[in-house]
């Protein structure tokens, strides 16, 4: 069966100016924050709560920012949609920690994580709807208390 081309964007960042991005087992140099793709019975919400916990071990309710972007779906994951499929539609969504936390990686999908501040996490974003969300979501400077 050929997957949902819709997909969720889940920025986790600190109020200390950190992201969380996790480095995807393949294709080689792909940062990212958490993202999956929809089940086909399965709504944005639902899709980045089961996201997250798959991809970081963390259980919370990400806020839903009602923001979509259209993109078209590169080589690398074309094979995975119907043949006539050519753009996914991403759901974007926010959780804020009050500090950077170690996360519990999904082994068959990601190698490593880091936290970084916002710029240099815009910067390290492979794909560009995550670097623009990150600079549309994320609030600017250090947060410390």
């Amino acid at each position: 069966m050929f997957k949902r081309p819709e997909s969720v964007l889940v920025l986790v960042y600190a109020r200390t100016g950190e992201v969380l991005m996790l480095h995807r087992r393949t294709p080689p140099d792909f940062w990212q924050s958490v993202t999956g793709s929809l089940e086909w019975d399965e709504t944005p919400a639902a899709a980045a709560r089961r996201e997250l916990r798959e991809e970081t071990g963390l259980a919370a309710e990400p806020v839903d920012r009602r923001h979509h972007v259209r993109f078209p779906i590169l080589p690398a994951w074309r094979a995975r949609y119907a043949p006539d499929v050519a753009e996914n539609l991403e759901h974007h969504f926010t959780l804020e920690l009050p500090v950077p936390r170690p996360v519990l990686l999904n082994p068959a999908e990601h190698t490593e994580y880091r936290w970084l501040p916002r710029d240099e996490a815009a910067a390290q974003a492979t794909s560009w709807t995550n670097a623009e969300a990150i600079r549309a979501w994320v609030p600017e400077g250090e947060f410390h208390a």
